[in-house]
């Protein structure tokens, strides 16, 4: 299902099948906005709500990979569906090892690059609800003490109270104390809370193009979590182009 507030941005050198497939999403009651390179897509401000990109492989000047490259050095996060007119499978193959929804050619079938784009808006509000999780996440950990990290620490690693005084040096009945604010400034109520808290904090999520899923944050939380223990835890519907 395409969410209501949902936007289709197409980037294609051909104005004539971008105005075919903005019609078409039109039609279906979903907001659209061309480009007609990838440098003019690229100056686009990010948009608040669902996006996605139908992007041209083959354009003058800048083509789509080098799009998706410059999506991924900057770090945006926005799901792909490229198109081509001179699709090869190498060509396939590597836009989706790079983080592509699909890869379609032209002549495109309505109903396939509807699917394709439903997938796309579909990733791309998970990715959204993952980012503001990761956000708070870190807005929590960001208000403990270093007492409390290194708690929070001994915790995750499994230890017990008394274990995790002699580690960091101090009594027990401190351990105790330090455990239950920093249980309460993470807002959670038991450990597995706590370990599911520290996985978002870690930020294990895809961008586009980076061909690795764990782009996790380099302030401990990613390390703290990867040492827990595991105990812890069809008809002809098609718009030409080309």
């Amino acid at each position: 299902m395409i969410p209501t507030d949902a936007k289709v941005l197409i980037v294609d050198d051909d104005a004539d099948f971008r105005h075919s497939l903005a019609r078409l999403f039109h039609s279906i009651g979903v907001d659209v906005q061309t480009f007609g390179s990838g440098a003019e897509f690229l100056a686009h401000a990010p948009e608040d709500g669902p996006t996605c990109v139908l992007l041209d492989l083959q354009m003058p000047e800048m083509s789509g990979s080098q799009v998706q490259e410059e999506l991924a050095r900057t770090g945006t996060e926005i799901p792909i569906v490229f198109l081509t007119g001179h699709g090869t499978i190498s060509a396939g193959v590597q836009a989706m090892k790079r983080g592509a929804v699909d890869f379609l050619e032209k002549p495109v079938d309505e109903l396939r690059v509807c699917g394709a784009i439903e997938r796309a808006l579909s990733r791309d509000v998970q990715m959204r609800s993952q980012s503001a999780a990761y956000l708070e996440a870190r807005r929590r950990f960001a208000r403990l003490t270093t007492r409390e990290r290194q708690v929070c620490d001994s915790v995750m690693a499994g230890l017990l109270n008394k274990q995790s005084a002699g580690q960091i040096g101090i009594a027990e009945s401190t351990v105790k104390v330090h455990r239950s604010r920093m249980m309460k400034k993470l807002r959670v109520g038991s450990v597995v809370e706590l370990i599911r808290l520290v996985d978002t904090a870690s930020g294990r999520w895809p961008v586009n193009g980076s061909g690795d899923e764990n782009h996790s944050s380099d302030d401990g939380w990613g390390s703290t979590r990867a040492a827990m223990p595991r105990a812890a835890v069809n008809g002809d519907h098609s718009i030409n182009g080309r």
